[in-house]
């Protein structure tokens, strides 16, 4: 069964799409951190430089890697560099 992952966009991510969350569409077998940010970043050009520095929450875990499988109702939040009081 397919379904949607959801992205939350912060700071610079946010500016890049004009949206603070998206709702991808995925194969009955998921998809790839890697596979889903190279799908963004050619519907939101923008956002692929932003993408290079950002940090990634999946389902409330930081992750290090960008081969974390997503399935469907998944959440991916982009974390860019940012800094602030």
């Amino acid at each position: 069964m397919a379904g949607t992952v959801r992205i939350v966009l912060f700071a610079t991510a946010r500016e890049a799409v004009g949206r603070g969350r998206l709702d991808e569409a995925i194969g009955p077998s998921g998809i790839e951190l890697a596979a889903l940010l190279e799908r963004l970043g050619t519907e939101y050009p923008r956002l692929r430089r932003v993408v290079a520095v950002s940090r990634f929450v999946v389902n409330g875990a930081y992750t290090t890697s960008r081969d974390v499988h997503l399935k469907a109702g998944d959440e991916v939040a982009v974390h860019p560099p940012y800094s602030g009081g």
